[in-house]
């Protein structure tokens, strides 16, 4: 059966209305967001999906040069950047935020991870794009192409981006590859709040371990996004919700008792790895 980490984390999830196209204005306001979250003594903040260029295909069709930001050997130097490096490493949080990359040339949705000492590393690329906004601007991440988790203390946050998080498989993998926490930056509109909710509190229950979802919020129409950012538990349970429209920042302890406890009722995790073996 995986093992839970030794202490407790805590985490946080923060949606704010990102300006299409702006990436150095978005920087500056992520790193607000990482300092606002590091003053409620979190240690690890999500930001929502493409927060950085924000969500919106228009933009990022007509300006990929000021939309991308480059990677070169699963790092990025783009001082545009500064604003959220200076936040993180001046409060010592880790921090995942939402961006559009080019890695030799190729475009990814990604999520960024800023460790405490200022780093930005390319951290994972969406594999299960929506067909036709993102697929006409970017390509499918696979597999073993980034970590596709990162460490905060002995706990393993596995990460997802939005459609990623509507196959029950991604997340299991995750699970079964020692997440102890699934992480998914995300971009729902309005109308589609039950879905956004019903489906992370599931992955967080399927496989016993917690959620943080970070949606987009507010925007242009038709890329008016609808916040309800939440963390979830080992059970499926609601930890907290922002509102549906403009800042919210929800903070959660990610308790690892808990999770023992919950994994050794709901045992789906162990049976697999049984019936795995057997």
């Amino acid at each position: 059966m995986p093992t839970v980490p030794s202490h407790p984390l805590r985490v946080a999830v923060a949606q704010a209305p990102a300006t299409p196209g702006d990436l150095t204005g978005n920087a500056v306001l992520a790193g607000k967001l990482v300092r606002q979250a590091a003053a409620e003594r979190a240690v690890l903040v999500v930001l929502p999906e493409l927060f950085l260029p924000a969500y919106h295909p228009p933009a990022l069709d007509a300006d990929p040069l000021g939309t991308d930001l480059l990677v070169k050997a699963g790092q990025l130097t783009d001082s545009r950047l500064w604003p959220i490096q200076e936040a993180v490493i001046q409060t010592g949080i880790h921090a995942i935020v939402g961006a559009s990359v080019r890695v030799d040339g190729h475009r990814f949705i990604s999520a960024l991870h800023f460790r405490p000492d200022g780093k930005a590393l390319d951290a994972y690329h969406k594999q299960n794009l929506i067909i036709p906004d993102e697929t006409d601007l970017f390509e499918a991440g696979r597999p073993g192409d980034t970590p596709g988790a990162i460490e905060v203390g002995d706990w393993v946050i596995g990460l997802g981006i939005c459609y990623d998080g509507c196959f029950p498989e991604h997340a299991r993998a995750a699970a079964i590859a020692g997440a102890h926490a699934y992480a998914v930056p995300m971009a729902y509109v309005h109308g589609s709040d039950h879905r956004r909710d019903l489906y992370y509190a599931a992955r967080a229950l399927d496989n016993t371990f917690y959620v943080l979802a970070c949606n987009a919020v507010d925007g242009p129409q038709p890329w008016r996004f609808s916040g309800g950012s939440a963390i979830y538990d080992p059970e499926g349970q609601s930890m907290g919700q922002a509102p549906g429209s403009g800042e919210g920042l929800v903070v959660a302890d990610l308790d690892p008792e808990f999770m023992g406890r919950t994994r050794a009722v709901h045992r789906m995790l162990a049976d697999l790895e049984l019936a795995r073996v057997s």
